[in-house]
């Protein structure tokens, strides 16, 4: 009887748990992002060697206002990749489980994550506006971590993880403002990648 009762309120604190937290987040959609966002840090490596800029050896930076509006395009392209990733992985993963999209949870888990990033995003923008640069690489981190992080306790509780560790990239970062691509790179290509590797293996 004992044991009944156990089963019943695993089951009981399952359901609660399905309805309370969006749990059709694939780990691919962070593999994916990760790749498009390595690709996209590395080309951007490229475009500086094609116009002449030497990026660990040149102390101080100047960017042209064309190169400038090339790597806000560059950027956007990624967001766009990294989305349709993520989005094609989750219905997939949806379907294969027979699991709601549209739920009060992803209502939660999307507005949660907005609010952040919609701030850092017009926060970004000032500093190009500005000429900031330098200080953009590390508040896309600083930004980005802390909506991850406030969006976490309408998903898997794992995603906390890399949400502190883009935070923490972020803070290193801006002390290194001339190496702003490198933790770019390190913060949404290679930690995504080992991160949804790790959540794909514990959840698929």
């Amino acid at each position: 009887m004992n044991q009944k009762h156990q089963e019943d309120l695993a089951h009981i604190r399952s359901m609660m748990e399905r309805s309370s937290r969006f749990i059709s987040l694939s780990g691919l959609s962070g593999v994916f992002a990760g790749l498009s966002a390595l690709i996209g840090g590395l080309y951007v490596y490229q475009l500086f060697k094609v116009n002449g800029i030497e990026y660990f050896t040149d102390e101080h930076i100047l960017l042209s206002g064309s190169l400038v509006s090339e790597l806000i395009w560059i950027g956007v392209i990624i967001l766009v990749c990294a989305f349709v990733f993520g989005t094609f992985f989750t219905v997939r993963k949806s379907k294969k489980y027979n699991l709601p999209i549209w739920t009060s949870a992803t209502k939660n888990m999307l507005f949660n994550l907005a609010v952040p990033l919609a701030a850092g995003g017009i926060f970004c923008l000032a500093l190009i506006y500005h000429g900031y640069y330098g200080l953009v690489a590390p508040s896309t981190l600083l930004f980005y971590g802390l909506a991850v992080i406030n969006a976490e306790k309408y998903t898997f509780s794992d995603i906390k993880y890399l949400g502190f560790s883009e935070l923490l990239l972020g803070c290193i970062s801006l002390f290194y403002i001339g190496y702003g691509l490198l933790f770019w790179i390190l913060g949404f290509g290679i930690l995504h990648i080992v991160y949804g590797l790790v959540m794909f293996k514990k959840y698929k």
